[in-house]
This record gives structure tokens, sequence and C-alpha cells, in this order.
């Protein structure tokens, strides 16, 4: 593939652009890149160097530098000396691997939060579903992914196990929807992004039966993405 600084600016991802104190640059920068990734704006097998993403972000080369940093010891980016980072490729059986233990996991844990959950904790994940489904409408694929992720976890830390999380969180880092960009398209991507709004009224019906079909579905729609995207390649 070419390398992304013999791209048009054209071409390269729109990252949101932040702001903030300095210290919380580093953070902000890896969870924004990190959903560019999933989000498949940045692309396997391309080279993408500090101080261009830095003018996309409109901040200084140096944060950037330190997040992709941060971003290679998780396996997403590989350095590339004098150059930049080459963003790292996942292959099928990777991404299917990865789909399956996500299902083991969090469909019977969401399916549970119908019987344990509280009201007040369900509610209070509203923001981040409708966040999701703005997104979507607006068609902001790495706004899309950082509220998907805020929600998922956010919900499956509810269910009280803090490596559970974090052991999903290390698995939607290292996955691609390559194909959202195709359901944006296709005009598909509003409808699941409501789905989050239909699992979470589920939950406050208590009604597990319907949280577990909702939770099948939501996952097989994101293998089907990662086909499309593969598919699209």
């Amino acid at each position: 593939m070419a390398q992304e600084q013999n791209r048009p600016d054209s071409d390269l991802p729109a990252l949101p652009r932040l702001g903030g104190r300095r210290s919380s640059y580093r953070q902000r920068v890896a969870d924004a890149l990190r959903a560019a990734l999933i989000a498949g704006e940045l692309r396997p097998g391309e080279v993408y160097s500090a101080p261009s993403l830095a003018a996309r972000f409109g901040v200084s080369a140096t944060p950037v530098r330190e997040a992709m940093l941060d971003l290679a010891k998780e396996g997403l980016v590989d350095t590339v000396p004098n150059k930049g980072f080459r963003v790292t490729a996942v292959s099928d059986q990777q991404l299917d691997e990865y789909t399956h233990i996500r299902a083991l996991i969090e469909i019977p844990t969401v399916a549970a939060l119908a019987r344990s959950a509280d009201r007040v904790s369900l509610e209070a994940l509203r923001p981040a579903a409708r966040e999701i489904v703005s997104a979507a409408a607006a068609g902001d694929l790495i706004a899309y992914v950082e509220a998907d992720t805020r929600f998922h976890l956010g919900l499956l830390a509810l269910a009280g196990n803090a490596h559970l999380v974090e052991v999903v969180a290390d698995l939607r880092g290292r996955s691609r929807l390559y194909g959202l960009t195709a359901l944006m398209k296709a005009g598909r991507l509003l409808a699941s992004a409501e789905e989050h709004l239909e699992l979470l009224d589920a939950l406050l019906e208590r009604d597990e039966k319907a949280v577990h079909a909702i939770m099948t579905r939501h996952l097989g729609h994101v293998r089907s993405l990662w086909a499309e995207g593969t598919q699209r390649d």
C-alpha cells in the first residue's frame, strides 16, 4: 500500500481536533487514534507520521508520537524508523476468534444484567447510547466507535468484574470495523446504532430473553461489518 505521506490530504481520516491541557493529550489522542483504527479510518499496511496526524488533531507531534508508542505496545501499530507508524493487519481468522470470545463473554453477562443491574446505573448509560445514534446520523465514525466503546464497557462494568471489562476492551481494541464506512454509505449505520437504545430499554424492562436476542444480533452485525470490509478491500 502507498504510504500516508504520499496520499492527498483529502484522503486522510477526519480526526477530531483536541484542545485542553497538554497533560491530557496523550490519553485523549490515544483514545481517538484507537477509535480511528477500529473504525478503519487508519488503514492496515499504511505508514502514518506523527507530525501529519498531529496537524489533524491540532496538537504538537509529541503527544501523538507518545500515544502511537502506547498503541505499538498493544500491537495495533508497528514503528517504522524515520517514517512513523504502520497499522497492523488483522486476519479473518483473528476477527472470528475475537467475536467468538466476545460472544461467550458479553451475551450471557449482559443478559444477566436484566436481573441484577439497578435502573439508575442503566439510565446513566442512555447519554452514551444517544451519542452513538447522533454520531451515526452525522456520519462521524470515530465518535461512533468512541461512544460505542463507552457504552458497552460501561454496561459490562455493571457486572462488577473489572478483569472481564479489561479483556473485552482489549478484544475491541484489536478489532477492525472496516465495514462501518460501507454501512454508513448504504444508510444502515443509524439502524445499527439504534440497537443500543433497544438493548437499554430491554434491560430496563427486565426482559432477559430479549436482551440475549438483541446482544446476539448486535454481535452478529459486528462480524458482518468485518466481512463487508474485507470484501471491499
